[in-house]
């Protein structure tokens, strides 16, 4: 059984923000789900059973922001070292700004290889190979 059952993720902007995580989620082999009836929402579904919520929400009262109280980052492990390095070539094409370039691929240690990347929206991914 997965522990996480879902993460749901409030935006300001679906049509701006949701592109970059499309891509980078079906990139990790999410499965993306958009259901017509809700334009504002959008789903990505993990083999294991877990999913992903993006939505615009009218009770949104303000922007993300990862270095405020709450959510800082989420961290998604990617196949290997060889994919971490082809992501990190494309994420500026797909909306996503290498955090701690200097210290890549080793930005969370010695013994950690990462990828963090920010989107426009100053949401915050850590893309791990194991």
């Amino acid at each position: 059984m997965n522990v996480v059952h879902h993460i749901e993720l409030w935006t300001t902007d679906i049509a701006g923000t949701a592109p970059s995580f499309d891509w980078l989620l079906t990139t990790l082999g999410w499965t993306a789900e958009t259901d017509p009836g809700w334009p504002l929402g959008r789903t990505w579904h993990h083999t294991s059973g877990m999913y992903i919520v993006l939505e615009q929400s009218a009770a949104v009262d303000g922007a993300h922001h990862r270095t405020h109280a709450g959510l800082n980052h989420l961290a998604l492990r990617v196949t290997d070292r060889a994919q971490l390095d082809r992501m990190r070539a494309e994420c500026p094409r797909h909306g996503w700004v290498e955090v701690f370039a200097d210290r890549y691929p080793h930005a969370g240690g010695p013994q950690h290889t990462a990828l963090f990347v920010e989107n426009a929206e100053g949401f915050e991914l850590e893309l791990v190979a194991d």
